[in-house]
């Protein structure tokens, strides 16, 4: 079975969230399994597509409208990804170092997929499955489905996936030339709200579609900017399967950007090692428990609460813990947090920006993660942490949900809040400090979250079963 995955992202060639972290994972434990999965994404001129090899596979030229596009397909000659690893690249669009942001980000996606189908369908190429990643690809099922150029492909199989439906790429129907020739009694798949909507024209067009967790799922139906009823509608063909963790790269026993590797059983010791390397460095106590927050600092992600949450514990609590923050994201939130650390200097600190390395050290490292998010279709930094031993304070919301098991309940290794408020936040830090008194339950809850499986395997399996229940029969769309 012959899978391509489109994406915008892919780790570790370019990354910016989760969805770089899933599709540089998910293809290989899919070929692992006995399938022939690949990856094509727009080419980026970063460190990865500099320091490797490429092959010209294939050139042409496509229509953006008006504009002839000349592009190649560069595929990586050692597949050291576990997978074969495409990239498409148009001079002057796909050649950038950046992955968003652009002015003309949204010729620079529909090229993208242009350029994708050309050359699958002038190739001769007949994909079992073509797996769509957010509203980056979310043109491809309906453009298989109703452009008279890929009328070859008409009976390919689409799952789209959606990692985060508060984002939709939709744009205004004057720029509908962008497309090539389609069947115009078909252009209200592409209609949402008065626009094109690549995401919602996805889940109408696509076979099936999932989402990253089970209970994001549901959630869209409540909460998708704006397409809470098409989610209700097109529930049907929705599925959720949870995203898992490449355990290859987040080991702990064989992790080279750790200080200290451990095991389950030398746990104590592993991580006491890990975060007196932290705390020397960002110049905090290791003696006091230490909460850590990693992640974009955006309202979504709930970064607004962490100031004052912050400031309450070390004021309400005499300084008993010490406090990391690693990420970047909105200059305000930016600046309240580095405000903060020279208020509290030897209880707070923060990094802005974003190190892969030193995340691996903190995760590593520290006792707590902080989540106190308001959306969270799946989350991976709560898996992360737990593979680490470092147990997870989270909001109930999307994937954290299908995840996280509160301490408090039978099999519980975690700690879950219901609201996205300082007060919830404030609670779930003072259980957290009481239980970090306790040395013998919180070693025995470390290894408990250390034994847990959230690997690609399992979820792996999901997205193949899916696959093939896909009638080969082409669906009246």
């Amino acid at each position: 079975m012959k899978i391509y995955h489109l994406s915008a992202e892919c780790y570790p060639v370019a990354k910016v969230g989760g969805l770089a972290d899933v599709v540089g994972a998910l293809p290989k434990y899919q070929n692992q399994a006995g399938l022939q999965a690949a990856v094509v994404m727009p080419f980026y001129d970063r460190k990865f597509t500099r320091e490797n090899e490429f092959e010209v596979v294939f050139s042409a030229a496509t229509l953006l409208g008006t504009r002839r596009l000349f592009f190649e397909i560069l595929k990586e000659k050692t597949n050291k990804l576990g997978f074969e690893l495409y990239l498409v690249k148009i001079p002057g669009l796909l050649d950038r170092e950046n992955i968003y942001s652009y002015p003309d980000e949204r010729e620079q996606f529909i090229a993208f997929q242009l350029a994708f189908l050309d050359w699958i369908s002038y190739s001769g190429q007949t994909p079992d499955v073509i797996h769509c990643h957010d509203h980056h690809s979310g043109l491809v099922p309906f453009l298989l489905y109703h452009s008279k150029l890929y009328q070859r492909l008409v009976n390919t199989p689409t799952v789209f996936t959606i990692h985060n439906g508060q984002y939709h790429g939709a744009f205004g129907w004057d720029n509908l030339s962008y497309l090539p020739e389609i069947d115009l009694t078909k252009t209200g798949l592409l209609d949402w709200a008065g626009g094109i909507n690549p995401l919602a024209a996805a889940v109408k067009c696509c076979w099936k579609y999932t989402t990253v967790s089970p209970t994001y799922l549901h959630e869209l139906t409540v909460n998708s900017n704006g397409l809470e009823y098409l989610f209700w509608a097109e529930s049907a063909k929705g599925y959720g399967i949870i995203n898992g963790i490449d355990t290859d790269v987040w080991n702990p026993q064989t992790d080279p950007m750790i200080a200290t590797k451990f095991t389950a059983k030398q746990i104590a010791k592993g991580k006491q090692a890990n975060k007196n390397v932290i705390c020397e460095r960002f110049a905090l106590d290791a003696a006091k428990p230490l909460f850590v927050f990693i992640g974009r600092l955006v309202v979504e992600k709930g970064a607004d609460l962490l100031p004052e949450a912050i400031e309450r514990s070390i004021t309400e609590n005499e300084g008993q813990a010490n406090f990391l923050i690693l990420g970047s994201g909105d200059k305000e939130m930016e600046t309240a947090l580095l405000e903060l650390k020279e208020k509290y200097p030897e209880q707070c600190n923060v990094f802005i920006g974003y190190d892969e390395a030193l995340a691996h050290l903190i995760y590593a490292g520290a006792d707590f993660l902080l989540m106190p998010s308001r959306v969270e279709p799946c989350g991976l930094n709560q898996l992360y942490s737990l593979r680490y031993g470092t147990m997870p304070l989270v909001r109930s919301t999307g994937g954290l949900i299908d995840s996280v098991i509160d301490f408090g309940d039978e099999g519980g290794y975690g700690i879950r809040f219901n609201n996205a408020s300082v007060d919830d936040i404030g609670h779930a830090i003072v259980r957290a400090n009481t239980l970090y008194q306790n040395t013998t339950q919180l070693q025995q809850l470390r290894k408990r979250m250390m034994a847990l499986d959230f690997s690609w395997d399992r979820s792996a399996k999901e997205y193949i079963d899916l696959y093939e229940s896909l009638n080969p029969t082409r669906y009246d769309i």
